[in-house]
């Protein structure tokens, strides 16, 4: 856990550091000059009009980009009054720049749906107009509203774009803004090594311009690393110096980023005490300025450290609060995290059946932070994994190559004895050879067992076409597929009924389902994906493409539908208790692939996984639910019933079809 609360603590957006300058006098003071010029707009009348708005809607975009992170509320104000000046009169480069704006503020209130939208017209306009500072400035804003999203690899994409035209405008403070966000970033992913390399050019950069704010945040930075590395005398001494900084510059997002990380810093060292305080510092300043992401934040670790010192309740509290907050804002981190962390506190209390549910919650956002449709293409890029020839190829060889070297030293062995001359020498030589053949004989056949029982092992786990990639070239590359069947079987009352049986019989019963629907996958020529608890998802139509996928899987589910139903029969007839099972198909395109270097596993990613997952939970009991996409394939197959257009959670209304 000590890495996901890691992550947590990233609320301050270091992509608006060096436009912040969090200066009350400057504010004031383009107040006063807006003052002015709207006076002389009324005197001038029509005369000089057009001039004038222009310098106010710049003006009016300075004093709101001067304002974010601080006052949310009025730096929207200026922002949407810039937007209607500029919009009157014309002005695209005063439209871009409000557009940003507006985003921006949306960043800091946890809107980052919003903020996109507004971001990506901004820059739109830019292009339009060939405004390079302003186009820098809408990669790197969009950048920072997917970053809060945990999309990381779009994240980066666009922190590059931003740095590549600063580096052409010779922009020094938005260079190193650039290269503070990719840091952090790669602090995220955890790729220290990046991250240094990219927070010292920052660090360089902010010297040479004399930026505090600049200073400040990269001290911050150079903390999370060493409290990655748990170096955390020295991530104290950064996030006292970054804390000093802004307390000076008045930057209260920063002060409140500072706080959380030195509570990190003392719950790392055992100090829990210490780290509860820093984290209600943080959270009075959260509060303050309605930062809703950093509240959440704030949330979690203090439900966190309450968990740690066996104050349940209050943890059960805030860890409520965390979850229920990052749901209404979209951050999938934290809510996630917030689930993991209630399974946790459930368990700790004796409530295992509150832990499978919330366990269930933290799986399905886990996967539905990958499944975004925007990120599908990044993610197919991400996926192609280098395991290396030490891994999992050489793995395999590695009994071959261990049962040669041990030939040879017996060989060796066996030749010293010839050295004893004559007869001796033909007896023992003519013994050796036929003891050199006979261990060969046998030693061929161990590796050929092994071998096979690596490639069955293999096979168990990937898919053979994947399994045979990965074994010639020590990698496999992720596929866009753009037709499969994903099929998605939970059963009803699972938790209910868990507390009824023993873990041996629910684990026993578990395991009868899901071997009989293997059999019948396996028959139809499905792959099998995972089970998840008591959910159990298997795809047609991959890895390698194929047109029967659709009706391969509705004829699987229908199996399934009957084997349950024959099973449930039996269990009637004993008198024991039984699973009822929903089962949803849906058609749609996936990216698939293998994931991670330890435990791997194949995998699918997308919405079409997302809504194969809502058919079976949109169905009924010992029916088979499918969609209209999946309709349209099998209609002259099946006969199938139309239920009209029902509502799906987070996917609105959709055409489903039980077949018959």
């Amino acid at each position: 856990m000590k890495k996901v609360l890691f992550l947590l603590i990233f609320t301050i957006h270091c992509s608006l550091f060096i436009a912040t300058a969090q200066d009350q006098h400057l504010v004031d003071s383009l107040e006063t000059k807006l003052k002015t010029l709207q006076d002389e707009k009324v005197k001038l009348r029509h005369n000089v009009a057009s001039i004038n708005d222009t310098a106010e809607a710049d003006i009016l975009y300075s004093i709101s980009k001067l304002l974010w992170g601080n006052n949310l509320d009025k730096s929207m104000k200026y922002a949407r009054q810039s937007l209607e000046v500029s919009e009157k009169i014309g002005y695209k480069k005063g439209t871009g720049n409000a557009y940003n704006s507006i985003g921006a503020v949306n960043i800091d209130s946890g809107d980052y749906s919003a903020a996109l939208e507004f971001h990506l017209k901004a820059l739109k306009i830019t292009k339009e107009i060939g405004y390079k500072k302003g186009i820098a400035a809408s990669y790197n804003l969009i950048g920072e509203a997917f970053r809060m999203q945990g999309n990381y690899p779009e994240a980066l994409t666009n922190y590059f774009a931003a740095l590549k035209i600063r580096t052409e405008l010779k922009d020094e403070q938005g260079i190193a803004g650039s290269y503070n966000n990719i840091g952090l970033v790669y602090t995220i992913l955890g790729n220290y090594t990046e991250a240094l390399k990219n927070y010292a050019v920052c660090v360089k950069l902010m010297n040479r311009l004399g930026n505090k704010f600049g200073i400040a945040s990269c001290y911050n930075n150079m903390s999370l690393i060493c409290i990655g590395q748990d170096n955390y005398p020295e991530a104290l001494t950064n996030s006292l110096a970054a804390l000093k900084i802004r307390k000076e510059t008045g930057d209260k997002i920063g002060i409140a980023t500072s706080y959380n990380n030195i509570g990190l810093i003392y719950k790392g060292q055992g100090m829990y005490a210490e780290a509860e305080k820093s984290y209600f510092s943080a959270l009075e300043i959260d509060e303050e300025i309605g930062d809703k992401f950093a509240i959440a934040t704030s949330y979690y670790n203090i439900g966190n450290i309450f968990f740690i010192e066996k104050k349940f309740k209050k943890a059960s509290e805030y860890l409520n609060k965390a979850s229920v907050l990052s749901k209404e804002i979209g951050s999938f981190e934290d809510l996630k995290d917030s689930y993991y962390s209630l399974s946790q506190l459930d368990s700790a209390q004796g409530n295992f059946a509150m832990a499978l549910e919330h366990y269930k919650l933290y799986k399905n956002f886990l996967d539905s932070m990958v499944n975004n449709e925007n990120t599908k293409k990044t993610i197919a890029l991400q996926m192609t994994y280098d395991f290396g020839k030490k891994q999992l190829a050489d793995s395999i060889k590695s009994i071959e190559e261990k049962k040669v070297i041990t030939s040879e030293l017996k060989q060796e062995q066996t030749k010293s004895y010839a050295l004893y001359g004559g007869l001796a020498l033909m007896v023992v030589f003519g013994g050796f050879m036929y003891n050199r053949f006979r261990v060969t004989n046998k030693q061929k056949k161990i590796i050929t067992m092994e071998k096979h029982r690596s490639d069955e092992l293999l096979l168990n786990i990937l898919p053979a076409k994947v399994a045979e990639e990965l074994k010639e070239k020590g990698s496999a590359e992720a596929q866009l597929i753009d037709e499969v069947t994903v099929l998605f079987t939970d059963f009803k009352g699972f938790t209910q009924l868990s507390e009824k049986l023993s873990p041996k019989q629910l684990v026993a019963e578990i395991n009868e389902c899901f071997s009989a629907f293997d059999h019948i996958t396996l028959k139809y020529g499905i792959e099998k994906i995972k089970t998840i608890g008591d959910a159990y998802m298997a795809a047609g139509g991959l890895p390698t493409p194929n047109k029967t996928h659709a009706g391969d899987v509705v004829k699987a589910a229908l199996e399934i539908q009957k084997f349950m139903h024959e099973h449930r029969v039996k269990k009637e007839k004993a008198g024991e208790l039984f699973f009822e099972i929903r089962i949803g198909v849906h058609s749609g395109p996936v990216v698939a692939g293998i994931v991670g270097v330890k435990k791997f596993a194949y995998d699918i990613w997308g919405d079409t996984v997302n809504t194969a997952s809502r058919m079976e939970s949109s169905g009924e009991v010992g029916k088979v639910n499918i969609s209209g996409s999946t309709y349209e394939m099998v209609k002259n197959e099946f006969n199938c019933i139309h239920r009209g257009k029902i509502t799906a959670k987070g996917k609105g209304e959709v055409d489903m079809y039980f077949v018959e």
